[in-house]
């Protein structure tokens, strides 16, 4: 990483999302570490992935639409979705990034989905429990990212799919199809 893309997201960015950028990144290079992982890949995809999250919903929607992003139901009615998508393209254009695993892993790290690489689900899980996160049972998460990538992986998309259950919220499919792909893989293993 180099000071000048720190400098620049360092402006893009509220202090507090960029204080969490920077856990993300962390805790992405140690789980790549763990892993197997590129851990200079993780990390800069950590620190980015979040580099369109301060733009307001109808930006998000036009940015998809110029980029081809196909949109679906859900990211219509939850445009804030998109900063996944539109985050790989505003990383592409605006920080230079050219690497295609890196741009993977900044486009699936909010919803996740199915057949993501090694560090798309690095990034997404790192996103799940950097150190800022505090919701109940992050803890335990924490700890079994430690153990197994995949039943950390399993989990959060339990934990995900459990709090959007309960809040009446709307489901993304790519975040069904991701649990459902770990799940089969999981038990093919």
């Amino acid at each position: 990483m180099t000071d000048k893309l720190l400098e620049k997201l360092t402006n893009q960015l509220s202090p507090k999302r960029l204080e969490h950028s920077l856990g993300v990144s962390k805790a992405a290079a140690k789980l790549a570490e763990r892993y197997g992982a590129d851990a200079g890949k993780a990390r800069l995809a950590g620190l980015l992935h979040d580099c369109a999250r301060v733009m307001p919903s109808n930006i998000l929607l036009q940015v998809a639409e110029a980029s081809g992003i196909v949109v679906n139901d859900v990211e219509q009615r939850e445009p804030m979705l998109l900063h996944a998508p539109v985050g790989a393209v505003i990383a592409a254009r605006d920080y230079g990034v050219d690497d295609p695993e890196v741009l993977g892993a900044i486009r699936w790290h909010t919803t996740g989905g199915p057949h993501m690489t090694l560090l798309e689900e690095i990034v997404f899980l790192a996103d799940y429990i950097e150190p800022r996160r505090t919701f109940p049972g992050v803890d335990r998460l924490r700890k079994l990212a430690k153990v197994s990538l995949d039943e950390a992986l399993l989990s959060s998309y339990d934990q995900t799919l459990k709090h959007l259950l309960a809040e009446g919220g709307l489901i993304h499919p790519a975040t069904v199809e991701g649990r459902n792909a770990l799940l089969i893989r999981m038990k093919e293993k």
